[in-house]
């Protein structure tokens, strides 16, 4: 698996110091708590009034087939940021100005989202080593691999865009990513696959959904837009063993070939990286998290962007298991 093969958008010292000076005031102004609605709409002023060469530059959709980019030049004051909690629950308006950072660059790109059933509704996520979770498949987990997915692949209103803001990674931990646009496939799996065989269940960081009584949508894992194959992927939470013998070899060579061309980027503190969650599945290796403040802390931003017709029309009839989706309507 290639290290670091991963496009990268180098910020100039200009842009880095406008975003960082915006995002201080914003704090400051909301006296450090980044939960408040009415934020929201003040970041989105701000993100308007940005120099539009950077939108233009740095901010633009995701535009090669490797279906991300790393976001670089932003810094990070490990001494100032203090501590990795010990727990998203725990994190509560920690290292506030990285929320409002990846907020601004959400917004420029899309329309930040979050979810009644996540992490109290924030629009930015702290992800964590957590005790007790090492062995899950969610953001909290650190001795298991976590698996290559789609971000909330369960659901129909899922973010087009994945966030990743790294905040301390000492042990250059890397995430993985397979982009769907450079694997091989043959037309009878890619027809398989495009059939929706099999549901997608919420995983363990939806509680509420997990529970939800109504019957699970049977889902496609390829479709075929304008611009080319997507996915929508999630393995540890697909039943596979209820999937047809042809449907399953076709669904064990997608993920053969999602090996094949998976990446590890290591991110290092002040990068940002942006997935196109429509094009590529994303995990982390596994690592030992040592819960003494100085674990890896990156936070998480996910982003709708409005018009985009990258997915089957039939989503939205899907129930979602009951989950809704907050978008910040900026």
């Amino acid at each position: 698996m290639p290290l670091g093969a991963a496009p990268v958008r180098q910020l100039d010292a200009p842009a880095v110091t406008e975003l960082t000076e915006i995002a201080r005031k914003i704090v400051a102004d909301f006296g450090g708590s980044v939960s408040r609605p009415e934020l929201l709409s003040r970041v989105a002023e701000a993100a308007a009034d940005l120099d539009k060469s950077f939108q233009r530059k740095h901010c633009r959709p995701v535009d090669t087939d490797d279906g991300l980019f790393v976001l670089r030049g932003l810094t990070v004051d490990d001494t100032d940021i203090g501590p990795t909690p010990a727990s998203w629950a725990t994190a509560g308006d920690s290292a506030a100005v990285w929320d409002v950072l990846l907020l601004l660059l959400a917004t420029t790109m899309g329309r930040p989202i979050a979810w009644d059933g996540q992490q109290d509704g924030r629009f930015v996520h702290n992800i964590v080593p957590s005790p007790g979770h090492e062995q899950e498949q969610t953001g909290a987990s650190s001795t298991v691999l976590l698996s290559p997915h789609t971000e909330d692949a369960f659901h129909p209103e899922r973010a087009h865009l994945l966030m990743l803001g790294c905040l301390r990674n000492h042990d250059s931990v890397a995430t993985t990513a397979a982009s769907i646009r450079k694997v091989r496939l043959s037309e009878d799996d890619l027809a398989l696959l495009s059939r929706p065989e099999l549901p997608i269940l919420p995983d363990d960081a939806y509680a509420e959904a997990q529970a939800f009584a109504g019957p699970p949508p049977h889902v496609p894992a390829l479709w075929q837009s304008e611009d080319g194959p997507t996915l929508r992927y999630d393995p540890a939470y697909t039943p596979l063993d209820q999937a047809s013998p042809e449907y399953r070899a076709a669904y064990d060579r997608l993920t053969a070939e999602l090996e094949r061309v998976s990446v590890a980027v290591s991110l290092e503190p002040g990068d940002v990286l942006v997935v196109d969650n429509d094009l590529v599945v994303h995990g982390r290796v596994p690592f030992k998290a040592r819960y003494d403040g100085t674990d890896r802390w990156l936070k998480r931003a996910s982003v709708r962007v409005p018009g985009r017709r990258t997915r089957p029309p039939a989503e939205a009839d899907e129930h979602g298991y009951g989950q809704a989706a907050l978008v910040a309507h900026v």
